[in-house]
């Protein structure tokens, strides 16, 4: 009669011990590490007298191994060793006085590396130059979609906005459906644009410069720091160029609830900067890329700033030269090219 509630309280006592050591056990590292919960204190687990059985690491996204062991094509050239004066983080850099061409400071500027969305602005350009309606309504397809990056986009298919509302958004905010579509309704279709694009480089006398789209997201499309700044100066001529790019919003209307842009360059909306065109990119094989036109010191002053590593770095190397230029006034020292 003994033996049977004996054996139960053996049996709770295991499975208690169970339970308590399980909660001991540290969360699943081989999921995904979104969805572990940390907890207040953490847990300290004894060492097993016997041999523990080993952690596995925790997995990564292919996202996650594709941005940490993708160099840029600046890396992958060993531009990063470049040393300059002012510690830029951008590994390619050029800076001239617009009004006289002088130049002011140069690091890597004659480098050939790709420029991403900086595309936009040639693309801008030669819409314009081709003196088609801004009032026509283009669409987006599924010809738009992006399929070299897999990108996303605000812009459904089937979006139709003005054509100066697609102008708009892809040089404010870097809308590539809207670069892409601006593209294929160029006369003569996207190849006749592409073209377009690289003839009005070869009349710049951009020689490192080339193009194979209209949005920037395939990574031949390139150029170098000092080819940018003659590109610049040429977008500086259109007025809407000059506009579009510097607005901090913009709202369109694709078809139902209306969409609000936000500019992608945070300089545009500080009081600090007077800022006269802009243009943003950036791809892995890119970098952060920044070009821009500005008043400084009562100077017009064109920056471009290419393969620069972190978010807002690029926009501070655009504030280290800022600085330096309001410090030295007299004609500068440039820095080596490679």
């Amino acid at each position: 009669m003994l033996k049977f509630p004996a054996q139960c309280v053996i049996a709770l006592l295991f499975v208690s011990t169970s339970m308590a050591q399980a909660r001991m056990q540290p969360p699943d590292q081989t999921g995904d590490p979104g969805s572990v919960q940390p907890t207040a204190t953490p847990t300290v687990v004894k060492k097993a007298t016997s041999s523990p059985a080993k952690s596995k690491p925790r997995r990564k996204s292919a996202r996650q191994i594709a941005v940490a062991d993708k160099p840029s094509f600046g890396d992958q050239q060993g531009l990063q060793y470049t040393q300059d004066a002012l510690e830029l983080k951008s590994n390619a850099a050029f800076v001239i006085d617009q009004e006289n061409a002088q130049v002011l400071f140069e690091k890597n500027a004659t480098v050939s590396l790709p420029i991403a969305s900086i595309t936009k602005l040639m693309t801008s350009l030669v819409v314009l130059e081709a003196n088609q309606d801004m009032d026509e309504i283009i669409d987006v397809t599924t010809d738009d979609v992006d399929t070299e990056k897999g990108s996303s986009s605000r812009l459904k298919v089937g979006s139709r906005l003005k054509r100066s509302d697609m102008l708009h958004i892809a040089l404010m905010s870097s809308e590539n459906r809207a670069a892409s579509s601006l593209g294929r309704h160029y006369p003569g279709g996207l190849s006749a644009c592409v073209a377009a694009m690289n003839a009005k480089a070869a009349a710049l006398g951009m020689l490192d410069t080339h193009y194979v789209d209209s949005t920037g997201l395939n990574s031949h499309n390139v150029a170098s720091a000092q080819d940018l700044a003659k590109l610049v100066n040429a977008a500086y001529t259109q007025p809407l160029i000059r506009q579009y790019s510097t607005d901090t919003r913009y709202a369109v209307y694709p078809g139902g609830r209306p969409l609000e842009y936000m500019s992608s360059n945070r300089l545009t909306s500080s009081s600090d900067w007077e800022i006269g065109l802009q243009k943003t990119g950036y791809i892995s094989e890119a970098g952060r890329c920044l070009v821009m036109q500005a008043m400084i010191g009562g100077r017009a002053v064109v920056m471009v700033f290419l393969d620069s590593k972190g978010k807002y770095s690029r926009f501070a190397d655009a504030g280290r030269i800022r600085n330096w230029l309001s410090t030295f006034r007299a004609p500068v020292t440039t820095m080596a090219s490679q």
